[in-house]
């Protein structure tokens, strides 16, 4: 339990980051990180396998470029589904959030030392 709560805490972080940089990602407060934080990593665990067997030809063809796709598809699904949690540009914003949101989170978690 203290684990799920420590990744929660790690990845509200990494939302708050992420909406500081310049690439369209708009996050009101603290609260709604966390929220967000919460939203996000439940549709990865519930969406994300889905979609990746649904469209594992896309992935295969694309060597895995694909799954990039996937990510920022459920980076907007989460900024949809919560006020407070905007994208500026829409896809590309989801995009390169997604993007950073993967880049700080990993140095978060070198900074910590921790393995999850």
């Amino acid at each position: 339990m203290l684990n799920l709560l420590l990744v929660w805490l790690v990845t509200t972080i990494s939302f708050l980051i992420v909406s500081r940089l310049p690439i369209g990602i708009e996050i009101d407060s603290f609260g709604k990180a966390a929220i967000s934080a919460a939203v996000f990593g439940v549709l990865n665990a519930i969406l994300r396998p889905i979609l990746v067997v649904l469209t594992l030809p896309f992935i295969l063809l694309s060597f895995g470029l694909f799954l990039f796709v996937l990510n920022a598809s459920i980076f907007g699904l989460a900024a949809a589904v919560v006020p407070g949690f905007s994208l500026r540009w829409g896809f590309w914003s989801a995009l390169i959030g997604s993007i950073a949101l993967t880049i700080v989170n990993s140095i978060l978690w070198a900074i910590l030392g921790t393995e999850v």
